[in-house]
Order: structure tokens, then C-alpha cells, then sequence
């Protein structure tokens, strides 16, 4: 220990006597602080250094597109791949079909966004496109919110919906401005969807009137057309406001009261019911008959009789000459028949 202080003191001193020298003495080692002053190229990386600022790090450049995956989102296709919904950043599903607007050629990216944000904003009346309200206007005149009275209406609701209601007040009421789906208002409240034919006989006249579809009547129903959100190339969503829907549903003009719309309601159920179980009880039928064919063909054959499955004509054993399948239209199950004695079995595969 004592001989490495000496030599660090003589080194010192080496060191201080003469600073600008660039090389050492023959046969002397170089100190640690000459060799640290010393000149290093500018492009050698000093990993040491902890002043560099967080900015100037960058990735490597395979990593600098990162997309994060929800898989708790993600609908398991049991096949190894992502739908086109679960993957919205891979081009090859994304491709343009012609239908969807795109970006003219002498647009740039970020003017093509503006675009867009106007646009939306333009159709939904909302931004610098909401209708101005003025002091000088007449108070006659000026569309007001049918619950609280105020002036900061919903004018997309007030253009397609004709209801003038504000924010605050759709939030309050969810009973009554809620919006609801046509196949809600078909299976709830019994409403038509379908345009329907109707023919009447009086005597000699023949009266035909046509029955609109309430649904489809945008003056009797306005209605919201969104993108349908299982999958974007199905029709689009139709939305009804509640209180709309139940005033005409309550009305004379269809079933008059809740109470009568119960009732109606009730006796569709049954009829459904019984039709099903008449239904079932004919398919019975037609199956009883067509295993008891045999049977009945045995009986005419004489007082002896005989087992099942013997031949009518000669007393052996009878084997079924099956034809080629045939699809019931009713039930679309494949109908075999013998074409001996004429035998039917029906042939679900699996």
C-alpha cells in the first residue's frame, strides 16, 4: 500500500509539472486524469454521460410503429387470426371498396382531417353550424325545449326526430326521450313493418286498400338512421323516440290504450301456442301412419296375419328396396320410400 501511494504522489507530480505534454515519458504509465482530458472523437458514444436529455432517445427503427391490443375485447375466432373489427390497423383487411370517400390527390392528410371534422360537425349542426340565437328574434317564434323552456336545443334531434328537447332534459327523462330500435317497437308495441294487401268482397265490389307500414312512415315516425354496429355492411340501425312510438301505439288510431295493447298482445301468444301444438299433433299423425303402413297391408292379407316385416305376397322375408331421398318441402327432411310396398322413412344425416 505504501509503495502504490508513492507511486500515485510521483505521478502527481509528473503530472502538474508538466500538463500539455501529449505524451508520456519513456517507460512511465499514464495517469488516469491525463488519459480522461485526453481528446476523444466526436462520434464515440459515452454511455456514462448522464446529462443527455430523454428527447434524443429513439427507438430502433423496427420498433417505431407499436400498436397495443385489448385481447379481453377481442372475439376468439378458434383459427389464429384477428377479425376485421379486432384489428383495425392492418391494411390488407382495410381495403378501400370504392364506397367510402377518400382523400382527394391534392389534399394533404391534416387539411383532408379539417375536412372531415366540418363536415361532421355540418350534419350534426353542431360547432360554428349551430343555429344562432339572437335577443331581437320574437319570442313567439323561437323554438324552445318542450320540458324546461330552455333555448340550447338538440337541433339534430329538432331536424330529424322533430322534437325539440334540450341536453339536460334527455339525460332527466330516460322514460321518455330514450330511443328504441325497430325490432323493439315491432315485438313491444306490435307495430308493422311490412307493407300489407288488404282485399275485401261486398256483393259484386271488390274493395283493395293497401296497408302502410307504420315504421317505415317517416311523417308518422321520424326515425334516426345510424351504422348498424354488428358488422357495417348489414342496413343500417333505425331508432324511434320513446314517447312518439307509445303516443301512437296508445292512440285510436291503433290499439287506443296500454291496456288494450296487452290484451292484443296476450291473444297473439296463445294463437301462437296453439297453432304450434296443432302442428305437432298433425307431424304425430303423419308419423304414426307412415310406421303402421305395413300393419294395415298385413291385416288385409288374411285372418292368419303375420310378423312384421314378412312379405305380403310370397310369406318370406320382405327386404326394403329403398329409393332415392327426396326432400319434404315442409319439413325439409330426406323421405325414403320402398318401392315395393311403398314404405316411407324419413333419413337426417349427421
Amino acid at each position: 500500500m505504501k509503495a502504490k501511494a508513492l507511486r500515485e504522489r510521483r505521478e502527481a507530480e509528473l503530472s502538474q509539472a508538466a500538463p500539455n505534454t501529449s505524451q508520456p515519458a519513456t517507460g512511465a504509465k499514464r495517469s488516469f486524469t491525463s488519459m480522461a482530458t485526453s481528446n476523444q472523437p466526436a462520434n464515440m458514444r459515452d454511455a456514462s454521460s448522464s446529462n443527455r436529455p430523454l428527447d434524443s432517445i429513439r427507438p430502433a427503427r423496427n420498433f417505431t410503429s407499436y400498436v397495443d391490443y385489448d385481447f379481453s375485447k377481442m372475439t376468439d375466432t378458434k383459427g389464429g387470426f384477428l377479425t376485421q373489427e379486432d384489428d383495425p390497423f392492418n391494411k390488407q383487411l382495410h381495403v378501400p371498396d370504392g364506397k367510402e370517400v377518400q382523400k382527394p390527390a391534392h389534399m394533404t392528410q391534416k387539411e383532408w382531417e379539417r375536412h372531415q371534422l366540418l363536415q361532421s360537425l355540418k350534419r350534426n349542426r353542431e360547432g360554428p353550424f349551430e343555429p344562432g340565437l339572437s335577443v331581437l328574434d320574437d319570442k313567439s317564434k323561437q323554438k324552445t325545449c318542450r320540458e324546461c323552456g330552455s333555448l340550447e336545443l338538440d337541433w339534430k334531434w329538432e331536424e330529424e326526430l322533430k322534437c325539440c328537447i334540450c341536453h339536460a332534459c334527455k339525460e332527466k327523462h330516460p322514460e321518455k326521450y330514450s330511443l328504441l330500435t325497430k325490432t323493439e317497437a315491432k315485438e313491444d308495441y306490435l307495430l308493422t313493418d311490412r307493407e300489407y294487401l288488404i282485399v275485401v268482397y261486398e256483393k259484386r265490389d271488390v274493395l283493395i286498400s293497401l296497408l302502410i307500414a307504420e315504421l317505415r312512415d317517416e311523417e308518422l315516425l321520424p326515425r334516426l338512421e345510424r351504422p348498424n354496429p354488428h358488422k357495417s355492411t348489414w342496413n343500417s340501425m333505425m331508432l324511434y323516440l320513446r314517447y312518439q312510438v307509445e303516443e301512437y301505439a296508445f292512440s285510436e288510431k291503433k290499439w287506443g290504450s296500454a291496456e288494450a295493447l296487452d290484451a292484443e298482445f296476450e291473444r297473439r301468444e296463445s294463437d301462437k301456442k296453439r297453432r304450434r301444438e296443432a302442428k305437432f299433433k298433425t307431424k304425430l299423425q303423419d308419423l304414426k301412419k307412415r310406421t303402421r303402413v305395413e300393419a294395415y297391408r298385413r291385416n288385409r292379407q288374411g285372418p292368419s296375419g303375420g310378423e312384421f316385416g314378412d312379405d305380403l305376397g310370397s310369406g318370406r322375408k320382405h327386404v326394403h328396396q329403398w329409393g332415392r331421398s327426396i326432400e319434404n318441402p315442409e319439413t325439409g327432411i330426406g323421405v325414403k320410400t320402398c318401392v315395393e310396398c311403398g314404405m316411407e322413412v324419413e333419413e337426417l344425416e349427421f
